[in-house]
């Protein structure tokens, strides 16, 4: 196997909600981004519907921390555990913090992030979780027909980066064909100093037949400094032979683009 990483540069939660026909909650938006200076304020509006048919719903508001793990999957964490955190600059109206909606009721609220004079820290981006949570578990039926009590809880990721953090650059590391489990594994690195969302591109090309197969694309999010392992399906009836994969990662336009090359034999 071969492989050829070519970087091109030029010059230029929400959170799993549970809810079915008898109890519900909406949170919008999922994610709030906000942007400031040292010792600034900024506030953002989030909406709370209780989508319960007959429920009235007790919610209390709290806040986390989050971060990715290697595959990108969510981690929850106490308020002010991470390094990056940002929880003990987020502040709602006292009346916001506990409250009660009716079905089909809904209530806007007043997120502000106010930045220290003084960081502590030399990042240039943090984030934090909003939770909105239900205090008076109602009475439900599993699908089993079982009777439960169910309780709710939304969250809202919280971003701030400082108005300085613009640097956006992904780096392949690695792109490696595993046999075994019928995949390409794919590993790359936020290099950047600010959150970098964006999508993964896969082409096969079957060198013997000139034959193109165009993967399904993947999204991906990153905070910076994370380090991920992405897997990258091949077709289950892939005809056999040599190909070179091209994987390109598109995080932003069409001047900052990552790819990555691999010649492999599929047998």
């Amino acid at each position: 196997m071969k492989i050829r990483i070519v970087t091109f540069l030029f010059f230029v939660l929400s959170f799993l909600c549970k809810t079915n026909a008898q109890t519900g909650v909406s949170v919008s938006p999922p994610r709030l981004y906000f942007e400031s200076d040292l010792g600034r304020s900024n506030t953002q509006q989030v909406t709370i519907t209780n989508v319960s048919v007959k429920n009235s719903l007790d919610l209390a508001v709290s806040l986390g921390d989050w971060e990715y793990d290697g595959r990108g999957e969510n981690m929850m964490y106490p308020a002010n555990t991470l390094p990056i955190s940002c929880a003990n600059w987020i502040s709602v109206k006292k009346e916001d913090s506990y409250f009660t909606l009716a079905p089909g009721e809904r209530k806007d609220i007043d997120v502000t992030i106010t930045v220290p004079n003084t960081l502590s820290d030399k990042l240039a981006a943090h984030t934090a979780v909003l939770y909105v949570s239900q205090m008076n578990p109602v009475d439900d039926v599993d699908s089993k027909g079982a009777n439960i009590k169910v309780s709710i809880r939304s969250g809202i990721k919280l971003f701030h980066k400082l108005s300085s953090a613009n640097i956006k650059k992904i780096e392949i590391q690695n792109l490696v064909y595993d046999k075994a489990k019928n995949k390409l594994s794919l590993f790359f690195e936020n290099q950047g100093n600010v959150w970098i969302d964006g999508k993964v591109y896969t082409d096969l090309v079957n060198t013997q037949t000139g034959k193109k197969i165009s993967l399904d694309n993947i999204i991906f999010y990153t905070m910076p400094g994370n380090k991920r392992e992405m897997d990258i399906v091949l077709p289950a009836k892939l005809e056999k032979g040599k190909y070179t994969a091209s994987v390109m990662i598109d995080y932003g336009d069409a001047n900052n683009l990552e790819v990555g090359e691999l010649n492999f034999n599929y047998e």
